[in-house]
């Protein structure tokens, strides 16, 4: 199985156990002298066979990210970090720069008037910057999780 198929079954497996603690919560009690619609003592065992299976699968997932390296010579795990970092540093560039432009209504000239203390464009640019940065290593890890296999 390679990689990228391994990360669609725990996203449906974590659906799944969603959808049974769900399925779990709705029966586990009912008006006196009813039944409920399933039994939550079967589904219960359902959610911990399928959560041992999760516990299994993302153990080989980590240990798979340990052990392939990319081009660049970082290892997966070490990629999917500074991948992390950008989008959360570019969101925060686009975020200072959206506050740096608010808009303001002024009706009359009395009223308080704001400025910006920093450099919309430039923290656009660096926005932009990380944003490419981010996409480029996003591309590389998703090549890598289409071309290695799963270990184990």
């Amino acid at each position: 199985m390679r990689l990228a198929e391994a990360l669609i079954s725990r996203a449906d497996m974590q659906k799944r156990l969603a959808q049974l603690q769900a399925r779990i919560i709705e029966n586990a009690r009912v008006q006196e002298g009813d039944q409920p619609a399933e039994d939550p003592t079967k589904l219960i065992a359902e959610f911990e066979e399928l959560l041992q299976s999760l516990v299994s699968l993302i153990s080989r997932i980590n240990q798979t990210n340990l052990s392939v390296v990319l081009p660049s010579g970082q290892s997966l795990t070490d990629a999917i970090a500074v991948r992390d970092g950008y989008k959360i540093q570019a969101a925060m560039y686009r975020a200072v720069a959206d506050a740096g432009i608010g808009k303001q209504a002024r009706v009359t000239r009395s009223e308080v008037k704001f400025v910006a203390t920093v450099k919309v464009g430039g923290l656009r640019e660096d926005a932009d910057r990380v944003s490419r940065l981010h996409r480029e290593l996003d591309s590389a890890i998703q090549e890598a999780n289409w071309k290695y296999d799963l270990v184990g």
